[in-house]
Formats: structure tokens, C-alpha cells, sequence
């Protein structure tokens, strides 16, 4: 018979099971430490990582954020021995376009760069690919888009229709303009397609100068259409028909990349986030019971980003009636 009172039957389970509480958070936190050195192992950004062929990805809307602009120039001083670009995107900000071209061509100075069309490269996706030291599509992708757009909703009628009417004091009449409250004036819209205008054209000597074209060549392409890959080929928008394959070959033929090397994603998430180690590491600590460990983690995990698409826009639009 145990000579065990109750009162240290329950001290000894309560110091029992604060040991087991203390190993299984070691053994969590051990587990997250190893999952956090093989993410820097193959994320391609450790300083010990072998050499690669980096792959950077642009899509959706092009705005030149910030965390774009970092991953480049963090991919400029890596130990990736050449870039593929991988463009699938219908254009952006005229500005955020510029930036990231701008950044491209200084990462394509230090390393050789390919740009990989998608299904679409058009207005400031095809900037982007500019930045590039050659461009291959899939024969079906749609290029080019050359052109710049302002546009705005003119509520006017709508607003005479329901009886309201916006005043507003202004400084000159250029102010805040176009308002939308009320219909566009000559002097507005002369304004308007001043700005346009300026920025189609650096968008134009771009292209000229960066694919090789006479002035006869680029008035073939620049009225805004988008064209096949195929098309594209002629009118000297891209240099070759293809995809990955192709764009790795060229690199090792023309640029001298050593044949082989592995192609790694770089993406704006950092190494946790790209392979899932704090998803899952949040998941293993609720699953061990550690609620509150799995909660922040999972917060960590949670980042919200709004951004607005303003300004000049060199994007490809297809219109209602299409």
C-alpha cells in the first residue's frame, strides 16, 4: 500500500505534466528552428546556398511597390548566376512600370537576365520585360500594348439627373482637375493629353532603343494593339519563340551560364513564408496544445496589403464591346 498522500499525488502530477509542458515546447521549438534553417537552405537567399538561375515572377497589376523593387535588388547581390524573368501581366502604373524597369536594368547589369513570357506582356509588363537582356514568348502569349491611359468617370449627367450639383473654390482653374462632377473643359483635356502624350513617348524612344528599331519599325507597333507571340517574333517585339526551356538554353549558350544549374523562385515572402514553415509549424503547436504558440504564428503569417491603381496607367484593357 502507497504511503502517497492525495495532496503529493497532486503536486507530483502537477510538476509531471509542467515537465512534459516544458519538453514539448522545447521539442517545438527545436522543430521550428530546423524548419526554419532548411527554409534558408533552399530559398536561394542563405549565403551558403549553391549557385542557381533565380526565377522572378511579375504579375498581376504592376505598381513598382517597394517589396518588388527589394527582391530584385536582394536577387542583384545573391550568388544566383543569371535571372529568368517570368512576365504574365496585363501593365500597370506608367510610373511603378518605370521603376521596375530602372531596377531591372541595373540587376541585368551584374547578372545575365532573360524575360519568359506567360500568356500576356502588355503596356508596363512589356516594359518590364524590356529590362531583360532577351525575350522569348510562347507563340500564342499576347505582346506589346504600346501606350499610355488616363481615364476617369465623368458623373455630370448623372448628377444633373438627380438634382445635385458639386460646387468648389479653386486656385486656378487647372486645379484638381479632372473632378468628374463636372464635364471636361477643352483647357482640361488639352492638359490631360499633354501628360499622356509626354509619357507615350518616352514609352515609344524605350522600345526603339531598347529592341533596335528604326523609326519605320516602331510606327508598325506602337498604336496600342497587342500581338501574338508569333507576330511579335517579325515585328521584332521578342527574340525567340519558347518558354522556360528555351530562355535556360539561351542563357548557356549565348551568356555562358554553367549548364545544369537549378532554377529557384525568389518571391516578395520571405523564406518562411514561401515553403509554409509558419502555417506549419502553427499547426504541429495546436496540434501539441499549445493554442496560444499556434495563434501567433498564424499572425504572423496574416499580411494585408491595399494598394490603388492611380495616375497614368500603361495597361491593357479589354473594352465592353470586345
Amino acid at each position: 500500500m502507497s504511503n502517497t498522500s492525495p495532496a503529493d499525488y497532486i503536486v507530483d502530477r502537477r510538476l509531471l505534466q509542467r515537465k512534459l509542458s516544458f519538453w514539448r515546447l522545447v521539442s517545438i521549438l527545436l522543430l521550428i528552428a530546423g524548419l526554419v534553417l532548411i527554409g534558408l537552405r533552399f530559398s536561394g537567399r542563405a549565403n551558403f546556398g549553391s549557385q542557381h538561375i533565380a526565377r522572378i515572377s511579375i504579375s498581376g497589376l504592376i505598381t513598382g511597390d517597394r517589396a518588388t523593387l527589394k527582391l530584385i535588388n536582394d536577387v542583384s547581390n545573391s550568388n544566383a548566376k543569371a535571372v529568368i524573368l517570368a512576365v504574365d501581366s496585363p501593365g500597370g502604373t506608367t510610373t511603378g512600370a518605370e521603376k521596375l524597369f530602372i531596377a531591372l536594368r541595373r540587376l541585368a547589369a551584374k547578372k545575365p537576365t532573360v524575360a519568359v513570357v506567360g500568356t500576356m506582356a502588355a503596356s508596363g509588363a512589356y516594359i518590364a520585360a524590356l529590362g531583360a537582356d532577351h525575350i522569348v514568348s510562347p507563340g500564342n502569349a499576347l505582346v506589346g500594348s504600346i501606350g499610355v491611359l488616363f481615364q476617369y468617370p465623368d458623373l455630370s449627367g448623372l448628377l444633373g439627373k438627380v438634382g445635385v450639383k458639386v460646387d468648389s473654390v479653386k486656385s486656378s482653374p487647372l486645379k484638381a482637375e479632372p473632378s468628374g462632377f463636372e464635364p471636361t473643359s477643352p483647357e482640361v483635356r488639352a492638359a490631360l493629353a499633354s501628360l499622356v502624350a509626354d509619357s507615350y513617348t518616352w514609352f515609344k524612344d524605350l522600345v526603339k532603343t531598347r529592341r533596335g528599331m528604326t523609326d519605320a519599325q516602331l510606327a508598325a507597333v506602337d498604336d496600342g494593339r497587342v500581338f501574338t507571340g508569333r507576330q511579335a517574333i517579325g515585328l521584332k517585339l521578342v527574340d525567340e519563340i519558347g518558354e522556360e526551356r528555351e530562355a535556360v538554353a539561351w542563357l548557356e549558350r549565348v551568356k555562358k551560364v554553367p549548364h545544369g544549374l537549378p532554377v529557384r523562385d525568389w518571391s516578395t515572402k520571405n523564406s518562411l513564408q514561401k515553403l509554409g514553415i509558419i502555417s506549419s509549424s502553427a499547426k504541429i503547436a495546436d496540434a501539441l496544445g499549445f493554442s496560444w504558440l499556434a495563434h501567433v504564428l498564424g499572425g504572423t503569417e496574416t499580411y494585408a496589403q491595399g494598394q490603388l491603381l492611380d495616375g497614368l496607367v500603361a495597361i491593357w484593357q479589354v473594352g465592353p464591346t470586345n
